[in-house]
């Protein structure tokens, strides 16, 4: 007898290594694993998300896979249409500028209201990490260390709701990082950037570091926006 065929591969692959769900619900592991594999890039724009595909690699019902997808369309990772069902969500010039016009309303209050209750072990925490990105080639990893630098800066500013949607959307960045880290000399200017902020967070500047945050978000905005630039366009 022939050994059986494998089966076509399929961009779901990615979720392959999926465990047994440690999270309160199915729906909430479904909801990690997607979101993780969009925002790292291992699912790009357009893959469609069959809910009988989702369901069997991931061990679930379908149930929680429909919750799942619901809520990533309402972070608008996912789209969902009658005729298509669910895809990963484009990216695009605009929902770029969408992004980081919401970073830059959000984050420098973040900052300016952490600055003054910043701990000494927060400072630090936030040190390593600038060394730890300094070593990093991963653009997934790097997304991480990006992320986890600028919410220990924020930490300290005391208001839960407002650092949520700060990490919401800096989370939402790690779509665009690997085209921000494209851009040339960008990797240097960010570990500058990121270096001068808490230096001045460090000395109690708290308008000198949301100074340097507007700055920090305006140079990777014309970054992502002079990639979008030179991209061919998309034909209908």
């Amino acid at each position: 007898m022939n050994p059986a065929l494998p089966p076509p591969a399929s961009p779901l692959d990615v979720l392959a290594d999926a465990t047994a769900p440690r999270w309160r619900t199915a729906a909430e592991f479904v909801e990690a694993r997607l979101k993780a594999a969009i925002l790292e890039g291992r699912l790009a724009g357009g893959t469609p998300l069959r809910q009988e595909e989702l369901a069997e690699r991931l061990g679930v019902s379908r149930m929680p896979v429909r919750e799942a997808l619901r809520q990533l369309e309402a972070q608008a990772l996912v789209e969902m249409s009658p005729h298509r069902g669910a895809v990963v969500a484009e990216i695009s010039a605009a929902d770029a500028a969408d992004l980081f016009a919401i970073r830059r309303a959000l984050e420098p209050a973040a900052l300016r209201l952490s600055v003054p209750r910043l701990t000494t072990a927060q400072r630090e925490c936030a040190a390593a990490l600038i060394t730890a990105m300094d070593v990093e080639p991963d653009p997934g990893r790097m997304g991480l260390l990006n992320r986890q630098f600028h919410m220990a800066l924020y930490a300290a500013a005391g208001h839960p709701r407002l650092l949520a949607l700060v990490e919401q959307h800096l989370a939402a960045f790690d779509r665009y990082l690997r085209f921000h880290l494209a851009a040339q000399g960008r990797e240097r200017m960010a570990q500058e950037d990121h270096r001068a902020m808490l230096e001045a967070a460090g000395a109690g500047r708290a308008d000198t570091a949301a100074a340097v945050l507007e700055g920090h978000i305006d140079h990777a905005a014309a970054a992502i926006a002079a990639f979008f630039s030179a991209r061919p366009a998309r034909r209908p």
